[in-house]
C-alpha cells in the first residue's frame, strides 16, 4: 500500500516523510498507461477544499454522533481490535501470497464472513459459490550481481541494495544486460497530448534508458505543465517501464530522489528485495525490458561524471520542452538468476445480495497481503506483521459486513466485500477483480477504498486522496459533517497517491471509487501530539517488522471512517443514483460508455 494518508500527513517533519509502499504501498507494475485526453477546464467541483483552523476544544472536541452511532462506532472498534490482532499475528507470518501466511488469512476471513452470514461472492472451476476468487500469480526469487557500469577510464560495479536495485519482470529463470549502452531519457515520458517526447528521435534497440522520477510537472512547478505539483501516471516508476519496453529498450534505471519519489531509498531497497509477485502472463512477460532497476542519487552522480555532464544540470535541461536525449557513452551489465514459481493466490469475496436489485452493487475492497517473512531484513525479527498495512483495512470489511448483517432487511442493491491479494506487489488481486468482476463493472454503482487506517484515535479532519474526482465526494463530505468533521486538502498531490491502492484498478475501468482516510487534526490531543506519533511510526515501523499489533491503539478514528464509509455505501444501496466522475476527470467518458445498461 502507499503510506496511508493519515500517516503521510502526521509524518511531514520527518526527513522519512511522506514514506509510500514503493508502489503506493503497491508496486503497480502492470498499470496501463493513462488515455490520451483533450485538456478540459477544472471545474469548482475539482478544486481541492481549504484547510481549517482547528477548533478549540471548548467548541468540539469529539464527534459529533447519536447513541446508536456511539454504539455502531464502538462496535466496529471492538472488531477491529479483534481482527487485527490475529491478522497481524506472527502466526499469520505477514499474509504473503501464495504462503502458508496467505492459507490462515483467506480461510480466517471467509469463517469469519460465513460467521456473519454473508454469502460467498465469487465462484469456483464448477460454476459453484465459492468464497474464493482464484488469482493465477508468479512468485520469483532473484538473485542479482552487482549492476557493472564501464567507459572509458571507468570501471564500477554497483552493489544491490546499498548502490541498486534490480529485477525484471520476464518470468523466466535468467535475464541479463550485456555491455547494453546506457541512454539519458530526462523523464522518460511520451505524451503527445503535452507536446512531449523524451524518445524522440532514437533507437533504443539493446539500450538502457536512464530515467528521472515524476514528471516535468512536479520538477518545475508550473501549473501549465502536466498537471502542475500533482503527480501525473507519467510520472509513476511503473509507467517509465512500461515506456522503456514500448521503445524496444532492453534494460531500464530510474535514479531515485526521495522528495520526487515521496520515499526513501530505504523503501526501495525494501521492497524489491525478497519474493516478488506477478499476475501469471501467457507470454510469461517477453514484452517487459530484461532488467528493471532503481539506482541512488549518489551512484547516479558519478556515473554522470564518468559521462562528462552534471547531474543537476541535466535534470534541470530534463524539465524543459524539447529536451534532447543523450547517450553516456557508459555501458551496463548484470545477470539476474529467478527461481519462479507459479500458483494461485486468492481473493475473497462476500455480498449481502440485494432484496429489489441484486444485479447492482456497492463494493468495498481492502487488500488482505502484506510482505511476509524477509530473511534479510535487519535485526532478530524478520517477520513483516503489516497490522496498519494492512490488517487494519481487511477488518474493517469484516466490522463493516457485521453492521450490514445486522439490518432488519437487505440494502435494495447487493453490497460486495473484496479483500484483495498482491497489493503490495502491483495491485494485482485488485486488477485481476477489475478484469474478472463478480458484478458487472457498469452495473457496480461505486466503490471505497480502506487501505492503512489510523490508529490514534478520531480526527477531525477527512482527507480524499485525489479529491477533485468524483460526485462521492460531495456525499462523503455531508457525511462527514454529521460527526462533526471537515474534508481538508491533500498534503503531498505531488507524490501520485490517487494511483497506489486497489481503488485506482476499477477506477481506471470507470467505476467511481472513493479513497479517504483520516488526517492529523485528533479531537484529544491536537496536531503536534498526533505528528510526533507519526515520526515515531514512519521512522520505526512502515513496511518494517514493527508494524505490529498494539491493544493500547485507539480505533475509534477507524470506526469512524468506516462509519462514513458504510454510511455512504448504504444510502447508495438504498437509491437509484448512480454517481459519476466529474468532466474533466480521466476516467469520465470510460463510465458514459456504459450509461445505456444503467437505465
Amino acid at each position: 500500500m502507499h503510506l496511508p494518508t493519515h500517516w503521510r500527513r502526521l509524518a511531514l517533519p520527518l526527513a522519512f516523510s511522506g514514506l509510500a509502499a514503493i508502489s503506493g504501498c503497491s508496486k503497480d507494475s502492470n498499470t496501463q498507461a493513462p488515455a490520451t485526453a483533450t485538456p478540459v477546464e477544472q471545474t469548482s467541483e475539482r478544486e481541492a477544499p481549504v484547510a481549517k483552523d482547528m477548533p478549540t476544544a471548548e467548541v468540539i472536541n469529539k464527534p459529533t454522533l447519536s447513541d446508536a452511532e456511539q454504539t455502531e462506532v464502538a462496535e466496529m472498534a471492538k472488531d477491529l481490535h479483534s481482527h487485527i490482532a490475529v491478522l497481524a499475528s506472527d502466526k499469520f507470518q505477514g499474509r504473503a501470497p501464495a504462503t502458508e501466511g496467505e492459507e490462515l488469512t483467506v480461510n480466517y476471513l471467509a469463517d469469519e464472513f460465513k460467521k456473519l452470514g454473508l454469502q460467498p461472492g465469487a465462484t469456483d472451476d464448477q460454476g459453484q459459490p465459492s468464497w474464493f476468487q482464484q488469482v493465477p500469480v508468479v512468485e520469483m526469487q532473484i538473485e542479482s550481481t552487482p549492476l557493472e557500469i564501464k567507459g572509458e577510464n571507468f570501471d564500477k560495479s554497483l552493489q544491490p541494495l546499498t548502490d541498486m536495485v534490480a529485477f525484471t519482470q520476464r518470468q523466466i529463470p535468467e535475464s541479463q544486460l550485456k555491455d547494453s549502452p546506457l541512454v539519458f531519457v530526462g523523464y522518460g515520458i511520451v505524451a503527445p497530448e503535452n507536446d512531449w517526447n523524451d524518445y524522440a528521435g532514437l533507437n533504443m534497440q539493446g539500450k538502457t534508458a536512464v530515467i528521472l522520477v515524476n514528471d516535468p510537472g512536479y520538477a518545475t512547478q508550473d501549473k501549465n505543465l502536466f498537471n502542475g505539483n500533482a503527480m501525473t501516471y507519467y510520472g509513476r516508476w511503473s509507467y517509465k517501464f512500461e515506456e522503456a519496453a514500448r521503445q524496444g529498450a532492453e534494460g531500464a534505471i530510474i535514479i531515485h530522489e526521495t522528495g520526487a519519489a515521496g520515499y526513501p531509498w530505504e523503501v526501495v531497497s525494501g521492497s524489491w528485495s525478497g519474493a516478488q509477485i506477478s499476475l501469471a502472463a501467457d507470454d510469461k512477460n517477453a514484452d517487459r525490458v530484461a532488467v528493471e532497476s532503481w539506482i541512488t542519487g549518489d551512484a547516479a552522480k558519478a556515473l554522470f561524471s564518468a559521462a562528462g555532464l552534471d547531474l543537476t544540470q541535466e535534470m534541470n535541461a530534463a524539465k524543459q520542452k524539447g529536451f534532447q536525449p543523450k547517450p553516456l557513452n557508459l555501458t551496463a551489465s548484470i545477470d539476474l538468476k529467478s527461481k519462479v514459481r507459479t500458483s494461485n493466490s486468492r481473493n475473497v469475496v462476500a455480498k449481502v445480495p440485494g432484496s429489489k436489485h441484486p444485479d447492482e452493487a456497492v463494493i468495498y475492497t481492502a487488500h488482505w497481503d502484506h510482505l511476509g517473512v524477509n530473511d534479510n531484513a535487519e535485526g532478530q525479527d524478520h517477520v513483516f506483521n503489516g497490522a496498519v498495512d494492512n490488517a487494519t483495512g481487511t477488518a474493517g470489511l469484516l466490522a463493516m459486513a457485521r453492521q450490514v448483517a445486522k439490518l432488519p432487511q437487505a440494502p435494495e442493491r447487493s453490497m460486495v466485500f473484496v479483500a484483495v491479494t498482491a497489493e503490495e506487489s502491483g495491485l494485482l488481486g485488485s486488477k485481476y477483480y477489475a478484469e474478472k468482476p463478480v458484478v458487472p463493472l457498469e452495473k457496480t454503482v461505486a466503490g471505497i477504498n480502506f487501505d492503512a487506517m489510523g490508529v490514534l484515535g478520531p480526527m477531525r479532519d477527512v482527507i480524499v486522496v485525489g479529491y477533485g474526482n468524483s460526485e462521492l465526494e460531495k456525499m462523503l463530505e455531508a457525511a462527514a459533517a454529521k460527526q462533526g468533521r471537515y474534508l481538508a486538502p491533500e498534503d503531498h498531490p505531488e507524490r501520485g497517491y490517487f494511483y497506489r491502492s486497489d481503488h485506482f484498478s476499477l477506477a481506471k475501468k470507470g467505476v467511481p471509487m472513493l479513497y479517504f482516510d483520516s488526517g492529523t487534526d485528533s479531537f484529544e490531543h491536537g496536531r503536534e501530539w498526533a505528528q510526533k506519533k507519526g515520526e515515531e511510526y514512519t521512522a520505526h515501523a512502515y513496511h518494517k517488522p514493527g508494524d505490529e499489533y498494539d491493544p493500547q491503539w485507539n480505533l475509534e478514528g477507524a470506526a469512524l471512517d468506516l462509519a462514513l464509509g458504510l454510511d455512504l455505501g448504504l444510502a447508495l444501496a438504498n437509491s437509484r443514483d448512480w454517481p459519476n466522475w466529474y468532466q474533466g476527470n480521466e476516467f469520465r467518458a470510460i463510465r458514459d460508455k456504459s450509461a445505456d445498461t444503467r437505465k
